[in-house]
């Protein structure tokens, strides 16, 4: 047994979830309108340079839709798909989902919570977007469910992507590592959980520094971390850029990435939680797609495969 309690080789959302609530329990993803300040002027009017949010939202999650209608019909889709999940955390998904005035955000953040079957929110934003303001106000509206379980948890996730100056300048993130380290200390200091959003690939990292990215979030107090190979979307600044210089580019193959991402875990904290390994969305939406036609599941087991194999695990080196 591993020392996150269980036989698998990394310390995974699903067990970690189980044993916060008990059972399995699914995201509902929801579009609540937000924009985002790297596209609306505050920051920036060209947004991320890889940035294609329509790529990963379910059919059922529209705008034009109530935060109630999309979480139902969210609810309904997942029973239908994962028929052992009762419990259900409302994700706000799109954009940045608290680019909003802070009475606008309580409303939406309270409408969610009272969907029943709904027993927290996770809330991704970006590490430039989160504040005291904001903290205190989700601190406020955080109501009992259970005499056992007095709180509704809420989840913050922000887009880190990488923790190198110069690669969050060439893809337009507006924020430099220094900004994301402030908010997921920020974060922690009031008690939530907090999940970071990482790419492996982004034009001018080297194997090394995205190895060495371990090295650098393993002293920081996350809860968790979703790892993603790089993706390039169609209609994107970045999609331009490699259609044009596709040599500046690393896209990974299905056996180099698990074999790198099980050497990248090997480096990591073994206390935080693995959520995802890779990114997966519709082939559509890919300029290329070298083995994107594999659902996340099927990566998933090959990579548990490829752990046994090697007899490795999260965090062996791990200092």
């Amino acid at each position: 047994m591993f020392p996150w309690g269980d036989n698998r080789r990394f310390n995974s959302y699903s067990s970690y979830m189980i044993k916060e609530f008990g059972s399995r329990v699914q995201k509902i993803s929801i579009d609540a309108g937000f924009s985002c300040p790297n596209r609306d002027g505050t920051i920036s009017t060209g947004g991320c340079t890889f940035c294609r949010n329509d790529a990963f939202n379910p059919s059922y999650c529209r705008p034009d839709k109530s935060i109630r209608q999309q979480i139902e019909e969210g609810i309904e889709f997942h029973h239908r798909r994962y028929r052992r999940a009762t419990s259900y955390l409302a994700y706000f998904q799109a954009f940045t989902n608290t680019n909003k005035p802070i009475d606008e955000l309580e409303k939406l953040y309270r409408e969610a919570l009272s969907v029943p079957g709904i027993i927290g929110l996770v809330i991704g934003t970006r590490p430039d977007c989160i504040n005291k303001e904001i903290l205190d106000m989700i601190s406020s509206i955080i109501v009992p469910i259970d005499p056992i379980r007095p709180i509704k948890p809420i989840i913050i996730e922000l887009g880190i992507e990488s923790p190198y100056d110069t690669t969050l300048a060439r893809i337009n993130r507006g924020h430099t590592f220094a900004t994301a380290r402030q908010a997921i200390e920020l974060v922690h200091s009031y008690g939530f959980p907090c999940g970071a959003h990482l790419i492996f690939g982004l034009p001018g990292e080297s194997r090394d520094m995205v190895l060495h990215t371990a090295d650098i979030i393993s002293k920081l107090p996350l809860t968790s971390v979703k790892l993603h190979q790089l993706q390039i979307f169609k209609d994107t600044k970045m999609a331009d850029e490699y259609l044009a210089n596709p040599s500046e580019f690393h896209l990974f193959d299905l056996n180099e990435y698990i074999e790198f991402v099980i050497d990248f875990i090997e480096r990591l904290n073994p206390n935080i939680v693995i959520e995802r390994f890779a990114g997966e969305v519709p082939p559509r939406y890919l300029v290329s797609k070298p083995w994107q036609s594999l659902r996340y599941d099927q990566v998933l087991s090959l990579i548990e495969r490829r752990l046994l194999d090697r007899n490795s695990y999260q965090g062996k080196k791990f200092i």
